[in-house]
């Protein structure tokens, strides 16, 4: 088992397949807990990023600087298990939904980038409906033009919010949030595809396939489109598996 430290925010960085993942016995405080400390990035590691970030050194850079790196899926806590690292999955719209509800009750100032123009308008929408007391600062669709992005990127420096959820897809959004987090505070945070389902346009996978470890299945029917970023499961975990028989 490797572990490094255990920080001020009970946090503990292990490592799968050499990608970092953090040990906490509650995500959340620890996020909050890092926005004391003026902020940082978020990474929510599955076996899916965990893949593709041995083979993308930029993103690979990334998880390995961002701040806390959360066991996003059913995949990265298997393999933590076989280290002895006992450790809850945390999916990330779960923690990013806590982080907007903490945000909405301690005033802080949020701002949403990414997804298309329909989820955007639609999610602040609901948000204005169910989140009346969210100071919803900055909401940027990701469909923008290469010449808007300067400028939006530069509004959003000078509001410096509290939380920065951004939905731009793995690893963009990742690589993006490294590079406008300097010297900024707050929390950043990837989210995927977690707009498309608070706007309700897209369901979450059922409670059941979670329990089962079968929601990756349930996204594959809902959108086919997606088999071929599924092949890195077998490879995540027979990659596991032949590490672990290296080390005994």
């Amino acid at each position: 088992m490797e572990v490094l430290t255990t920080g001020p925010r009970d946090q503990r960085r292990c490592h799968v397949l050499d990608i970092p993942v953090d040990a906490c016995r509650d995500v959340a405080a620890a996020a909050i807990g890092l926005h004391a400390e003026r902020g940082g990035q978020i990474v929510t590691l599955n076996a899916e990023m965990t893949m593709l970030a041995r083979r993308n050194i930029d993103l690979g850079a990334v998880i390995r600087a961002a701040d806390l790196v959360v066991p996003d899926g059913a995949g990265v806590v298997w393999a933590l298990a076989r280290q002895g690292v006992r450790v809850k999955r945390s999916p990330g719209i779960e923690l990013a939904w806590s982080l907007l509800n903490y945000a909405e009750a301690h005033g802080w100032r949020v701002a949403l980038v990414g997804a298309s123009p329909e989820v955007m308008d639609r999610l602040c929408d609901r948000l204005a409906q169910q989140s009346p007391e969210l100071q919803l600062v900055f909401a940027e669709h990701g469909y923008q033009d290469a010449s808007a992005w300067p400028e939006l990127e530069t509004r959003l420096r000078r509001l410096s919010p509290d939380l920065v959820l951004v939905a731009l897809g793995v690893p963009l959004q990742e690589i993006w949030i490294q590079r406008m987090r300097v010297q900024l505070p707050g929390l950043w945070m990837g989210v995927g595809g977690s707009f498309d389902v608070w706007s309700g346009l897209k369901q979450r996978a059922p409670g059941w396939t979670s329990r089962l470890q079968l929601e990756w299945l349930y996204r594959l029917l809902q959108d086919p489109s997606r088999w071929r970023r599924y092949l890195a499961l077998p490879h995540f975990a027979w990659s596991v598996l032949c590490r672990g028989k290296r080390h005994r």
